[in-house]
């Protein structure tokens, strides 16, 4: 069956507009569409493919794997589960893993654990939940109803209540918000969607004082942030703080849907049997490639090379803004990269994007502002450099029409 572009307005519900370029092959951080046409991949599928496509490891343990055991469902477990689950644990601050399918699925796992936790030890009085404007936590009714953009649940109404939304980085208005009625502060170390807008570390250190203060849990939201993303396994490790729950993805399956709420000890009792589940959680083929993700992210000479990449793709970034005047700075962590656009073409930072992909280069936004960059954290320093080539091949076209 030959398909295009047009076979997806024939057969798909219409709440994605996905490019014309259709991928059919990919090798690192290269891909090839139908057309046999190369693109170099600073983009992840969204920060997903971060030791980029078919890494060897990765396709040995799925290979591997699938010749084993595909599904038990959480009646029984299974050992790539239990592998994956005590690796995470080693090397986080949790004692506890909830495996999932997404980072939404974490999400909602964790803001149940929040309420159920509060109401079983302090009573049902206590489920606020205190999230930030311009975050973004999943597309489930719950996670988005969190998720502080109305872009997103607009239509969806009446929506789950008890969430209170702030200003990011507001540290005074945090101080007065949270209280005895509080169950939980959720917040990204870096909001991603709301256009890479690192947290400062006064802010991070006052919510977790706050969540002391008043018996409340720490939630912090790395389904884009963690597994290397940002120059360390998780984010939380620079900020000096260690919240309750943490919620991962992406990047923890290397491209194979898998997501975890990692807890203490303490916080995870609160989901006894019963309470919570998944049927595809914890799948062995998932588990299996995490593992194996894992392993690789966590090296010493992986995340050496994303902070080396880091410095290399924001000089670029500076350098492509300084020559072409279509951006005006860079921001991030890791290779987790937003350039804002120059006041000019704000709006507009999707058209850098398709400029990029008719030079052969893929990358993202993050809001219509802000240029979004995020390659493979094991990217070479040359493949880097040619996609920077290509992306200011891109902009000077803009410039020049």
């Amino acid at each position: 069956m030959q398909v295009t572009r047009k076979t997806f307005d024939e057969v798909m519900v219409p709440n994605y507009a996905p490019s014309d370029i259709i991928p059919v092959r990919g090798q690192g951080s290269r891909l090839w569409d139908q057309q046999g046409k190369e693109y170099l991949d600073l983009a992840c599928g969204i920060a997903v493919t971060g030791l980029g496509h078919c890494h060897p490891k990765l396709v040995a343990a799925l290979t591997e794997q699938a010749n084993q055991l595909w599904h038990l469902s959480n009646v029984m477990t299974n050992e790539p589960a239990l592998k994956l689950a005590s690796t995470l644990v080693d090397k986080t601050f949790a004692d506890r893993v909830f495996f999932c399918n997404s980072g939404a699925e974490a999400n909602e796992a964790a803001f149940k654990l929040a309420r159920k936790h509060a109401s079983a030890k302090y009573g049902p009085h206590k489920h606020q939940i205190i999230a930030f404007y311009n975050a973004f936590h999943g597309r489930t009714l719950f996670t988005v109803s969190v998720g502080g953009q109305a872009k997103y649940t607009q239509g969806f109404e009446p929506l789950p209540g008890g969430i209170t939304h702030l200003p990011y980085n507001d540290v005074e208005a945090l101080r007065a918000a949270v209280g005895e009625q509080t169950c939980a502060v959720v917040l990204e170390p870096m909001q991603g969607e709301g256009g890479l807008t690192p947290a400062t570390p006064e802010f991070i250190k006052t919510a977790r004082e706050l969540c002391d203060q008043h018996n409340a849990l720490l939630i912090f939201d790395e389904v884009q942030t963690g597994n290397g993303r940002t120059g360390t396994l998780f984010a939380y490790e620079q900020f000096g703080v260690t919240p309750d729950v943490l919620s991962t993805a992406k990047g923890l399956g290397g491209g194979f849907p898998l997501g975890a709420m990692l807890a203490t000890k303490e916080a995870a009792a609160s989901l006894a049997f019963g309470t919570h589940g998944s049927t595809y959680g914890g799948n062995p083929l998932a588990c299996a490639v995490g593992h194996a993700s894992l392993e690789e992210l966590s090296s010493a000479a992986l995340l050496a090379n994303v902070r080396a990449r880091s410095e290399q793709l924001r000089e670029g970034l500076l350098g492509i803004g300084q020559r072409t005047g279509l951006l005006t700075g860079v921001r991030g962590m890791g290779l987790l990269i937003g350039a804002p656009v120059a006041e000019a073409w704000k709006g507009k930072a999707k058209e850098l994007v398709n400029a990029g992909l008719r030079h052969g280069v893929w990358t993202l936004v993050a809001g219509p502002d802000v240029l979004r960059v995020a390659p493979p954290l094991n990217i070479s320093e040359a493949d880097l450099a040619e996609g920077l080539r290509r992306l200011e091949a891109g902009c000077s076209e803009l410039v020049a029409a």
